[in-house]
């Protein structure tokens, strides 16, 4: 198990075979024995491990004599291990706007992000039942960080809850960034949904109840992500 984020002081032999194949690409196994002055079979077993992780990927690479030999390299999935300065540009950016056109600003330049990501998500969600698109919406956000999950309840309802924000330092400062993604869960959805747990407010979790009888007007569709009210943000 590798935690990030990874620099160049590695502490341990997985976290070295990472390091090495980022700074070089790609590399064989006999590369990587001799940056790290262990023998193959070592090799060999890191990356098998870090392979089931999702984290290295191998191409064969044919020669002109010889057997075809393995080069490995790290996959999407583990760039993320390594530091990122995604953080600190989304405060600058919003810092920005921020100084320039207050917080209404600031909501205007979320909401656009929130319609590209409609308009990306839309027609693949709007061919799938209700269940369905849960199931779906829950996957997206989990893949992005936010540990979400679901309960079907008895009555047809649904409950969605995050158990990790991944914005929390962001929506601290900005919580528009916390109204956006209410509206943003219901025009996703389809269906009226409420926030009823915010982790804001000192709640274990960001919980939402799906109201699976209470389809959407087109009207609501429309303006489900228009702009409220934001004097009370400043």
């Amino acid at each position: 198990m590798v935690n990030p984020p990874l620099n160049e002081s590695p502490e341990n032999t997985h976290q070295a075979v990472l390091f090495y194949l980022k700074r070089r690409s790609e590399m064989t196994v006999a590369d990587l024995c001799e940056v790290l002055g262990i023998t193959s079979m070592a090799v060999r077993r890191h990356l098998s491990g870090l392979q089931k992780d999702g984290l290295v990927e191998a191409r064969l690479v044919r020669q002109t004599r010889g057997r075809p030999s393995y080069k490995y390299r790290l996959t999407p999935k583990a760039e993320s291990l390594f530091p990122s300065a995604i953080n600190s540009f989304a405060f600058e950016l919003l810092d920005a706007m921020y100084e320039a056109k207050g917080h209404k600003g600031v909501m205007e330049l979320l909401q656009i992000r929130d319609e590209a990501l409609l308009k990306k998500l839309l027609p693949f969600l709007q061919k799938l039942s209700l269940p369905e698109r849960v199931r779906e919406v829950v996957r997206i956000f989990s893949e992005n960080g936010y540990m979400t999950e679901f309960n079907e309840l008895e009555d047809g309802n649904f409950f969605i809850y995050q158990q990790h924000c991944a914005v929390h330092n962001l929506a601290s400062q900005y919580r528009q960034i916390c109204v956006l993604e209410a509206r943003l869960f219901e025009r996703l959805l389809g269906v009226h949904t409420m926030r009823q747990q915010y982790i804001m407010k000192g709640d274990q979790v960001c919980g939402y109840m799906v109201h699976a009888k209470e389809p959407l007007s087109a009207q609501e569709q429309d303006a489900s992500l228009s702009l409220p009210q934001v004097a009370n943000l400043d």
